[in-house]
């Protein structure tokens, strides 16, 4: 391993990260950025998103000393990924940071008047365009302070290994099997990824995984035709109240999970103590917890990070938008189960077959829902010393510790990097509740994005400085 003689401060790198912001450079990358219409969601989108990874972010990384390669998707009309890499030293930690550059649907018409999803407008400390914050504006982050450490510092003092995909907001299509061919290339000791919203504007976060989610329809089809309410109401079954029935036996009418197999047998002490000490914010225009609703003796906290909840997404018999005079033939509804990985997702749906039964509805079928890619459930220990070291940095730089939130209240590929490169998780967002993003109007907060390029610069400055002055890697 050769040596490298250290110059500059890790103050100096921070600087220089906020520079960009205060100067215009980030804004003007994030413009570029924004720019390009990578909506994976649309028909015939690849083109967009190739042009996303090879026109539009890979010059970021000009002279930076990283080399970029575009990853093709193992499955046919599907996005592509820009790997750009930095390798120091073989011997050095390796971390593998990721974002997404493609975004749901534009949406353009709904957005207020004045506002462009393809163009980032900036209203005070609101900067709108779709992609500000899911997910654009927050890869631009990890990189413009990876080139001020560099700038600072005149090296990294470990391995980057920058990874974009364009298929997040479709389910990651492609992506494990991507991680399976390509596993010499994508290697790496840790995984370090920017997105979503944080808890509060005033500390930052740190997430350490998702919550799995698994969606199904319940259908109860009793006959093929519907029956005149006259003449048979009363004496044909009604799916509809059997479903009814069936549904409220699965929550009870205060939210409790009555499934058995669907709750965690127990919750880790240091899980159960990251939910504990969370700081949360009332962010208006937001919902605000109902009480009383879901486990009992469970906080807001842990009930939202700690838990499962079901919820029922859309529910049906017969045609509301024009009520005819019938007994129906068939009711359906879907509903959305989301767990953490002290509940195995593939048992949920087998859990809730033997529910059903044993309460005595064999009639109500479960139809598995394929709309989409659901994640699976992940979670690295809070007390992982990968944490402990980012979390220290984060709490260096921002004068306070950050939240650590055992694992996302929603879903991201964070499973599938722990099971193909066995790597600690971690996500450090920089948005907020009210972002608005999948939405019209979707916008980052200008505060945050300066905050998170200094955050940013001090953690992969300190990663470095792990290995100048000794310290463990692993």
């Amino acid at each position: 391993m050769s040596v490298r003689h250290e110059r500059g401060s890790r103050e100096g790198a921070i600087a220089r990260a906020q520079g960009y912001f205060d100067e215009g450079r980030y804004l003007a990358a994030l413009r570029r950025l924004v720019a390009v219409r990578s909506e994976s969601q649309m028909p015939d989108s690849v083109d967009e998103l190739r042009r996303y990874c090879a026109d539009a972010l890979a010059p970021e990384f000009e002279g930076m000393g990283f080399e970029s390669v575009i990853l093709e998707n193992p499955r046919p009309n599907r996005g592509p990924v820009l790997l750009a890499s930095r390798i120091e030293d073989p011997a050095l930690p390796t971390v593998l940071i990721y974002g997404h550059g493609d975004v749901v649907r534009g949406l353009p018409g709904k957005w207020r008047a004045g506002l462009d999803p393809w163009q980032v407008v900036v209203e005070g400390d609101r900067w709108y365009g779709r992609g500000t914050v899911d997910n654009k504006g927050q890869h631009l982050i990890a990189i413009q302070a990876l080139r001020a450490l560099i700038e600072e510092r005149g090296f990294l003092g470990f391995n980057a290994k920058v990874f974009v995909e364009t298929g997040e907001e479709a389910g990651s299509p492609g992506l494990r099997d991507l991680l399976r061919r390509d596993a010499a290339l994508v290697s790496a000791d840790a995984f370090i990824g920017l997105d979503g919203p944080r808890q509060t504007t005033f500390m930052p976060d740190l997430k350490l995984g998702a919550r799995g989610g698994v969606a199904f329809d319940l259908v109860v089809k009793l006959r093929e035709h519907a029956a005149h309410s006259g003449h048979w109401g009363g004496v044909l079954a009604d799916p509809g109240f059997i479903l009814a029935h069936a549904l409220s036996s699965i929550v009870t009418r205060s939210g409790r999970i009555l499934v058995d197999g669907w709750l965690p047998a127990s919750v880790p002490s240091s899980v159960r103590e990251a939910c504990n000490n969370l700081v949360l914010e009332e962010v208006p225009g937001t919902p605000v917890p109902d009480p009383g609703w879901g486990e009992p003796g469970m906080s807001v906290t842990e009930r939202i990070f700690a838990w499962t909840s079901v919820i029922v997404l859309a529910a049906i018999t017969g045609h509301p938008d024009a009520p005819t005079n019938a007994v129906q033939p068939e009711a359906r509804a879907r509903l959305q189960v989301r767990h953490t990985v002290d509940v195995r997702g593939d048992d949920i749906i087998p859990a809730l077959r033997r529910h059903l039964d044993t309460q005595g509805f064999p009639e109500v079928q479960i139809v598995p829902v394929m709309e989409r890619d659901m994640f699976s459930a992940s979670r690295t220990d809070p007390d992982h010393p990968w944490v402990r070291a980012v979390a220290a940095s984060m709490q260096r730089t921002s004068g306070q510790a950050p939240n650590i939130i055992p694992n996302s209240s929603g879903s991201n590929p964070s499973d599938i990097f722990q099971e193909e490169l066995g790597v600690p998780v971690m996500w450090i967002p920089n948005s907020y509740a009210g972002c608005n993003q999948h939405g019209p109007d979707e916008h980052a907060l200008a505060p945050l994005l300066r905050e998170g390029l200094g955050l940013m610069a001090g953690i992969w400055w300190d990663i470095g400085d792990r290995h100048l002055h000794g310290a463990n890697r692993k």
